[in-house]
């Protein structure tokens, strides 16, 4: 189980060199204008430029059909469903199958947006760390106690899925079998999940009380030092949103 979004941040490229506060900007606003898009024509324009932004970013193939995994579940339930009983014109019947132009025109528009939207938001977290990212949530006005949840959630993710694995390691060393389906199953899954649930509840008290210790709460003003405009950033971000705002236009124009 893999949790690691910004393993890749390292990385070199046109994107990861976008200062995160101008990228968290420019990406958001384009998820939006992709989420906005209603006419098929426009689909391979926002195919095209989610293509681009892929590869300008220099993540790895891999990376993407990874984190795709389990959305993709989602997406095939909907191509399974959709096209046979969403609209009236009949394009294709076999017996009591029947395959509708409307559901099929349904399906395309929401896999191409799908893709265009979860795309762009493994574009923003994969090319910039999870702390930069928060802390330009912060410097836009994001509240100090949501930016301390989000940080704090997404860290102990990973200890989490560590102790879980651990959990299904011993059941699996005691002789339980996790592939047969039976009420003595789902007793053992009852119960990790009850365990699970205890610990997590209790490593936050711990963890609440140490912070607490160290001065968490207190209310101390950190110095603020001048920041230098990144003219890079900036002209990246103008492009962004003109290609945004373009969208946006073109939709309501067709």
């Amino acid at each position: 189980m893999r949790f690691a979004l910004d393993e890749y941040a390292h990385l070199k490229s046109p994107i990861h060199r976008w200062n995160p506060q101008y990228k968290l900007i420019g990406l958001l606003t384009l998820m939006f204008a992709f989420a906005t898009v209603e006419d098929l024509r426009l689909l391979p324009v926002i195919s095209t430029l989610t293509i681009i932004l892929y590869l300008l970013s220099r993540l790895p193939l891999s990376f993407l059909l990874t984190r795709l995994r389990y959305p993709g579940i989602f997406l095939f339930t909907v191509v399974a469903i959709l096209p046979f009983f969403s609209g009236e014109t009949v394009i294709w019947q076999w017996g009591i199958i029947t395959l509708r132009q409307e559901g099929l025109l349904a399906v395309v528009l929401i896999v191409c947006r799908f893709l265009a939207i979860f795309i762009t938001g493994l574009v923003l977290f994969g090319t910039s760390s999870f702390l930069n990212l928060i802390k330009a949530m912060r410097s836009l006005g994001l509240s100090p106690i949501l930016a301390d949840m989000m940080l704090l959630s997404y860290r102990y993710l990973f200890e989490l899925a560590y102790q879980l694995n651990t959990m299904q390691r011993s059941t699996r060393l005691r002789g339980f079998k996790p592939t047969q389906f039976s009420w003595r199953n789902l007793q053992v899954y009852a119960a990790l999940a009850g365990s699970l649930l205890v610990r997590s509840y209790q490593q936050s008290q711990e963890i609440y009380k140490a912070m607490q210790l160290r001065g968490y709460g207190t209310s101390m003003k950190s110095p603020q030092s001048k920041r230098s405009i990144d003219v890079y950033s900036v002209i990246a971000l103008i492009i962004t949103l003109a290609i945004a705002i373009g969208l946006i236009g073109l939709e309501f124009l067709l």
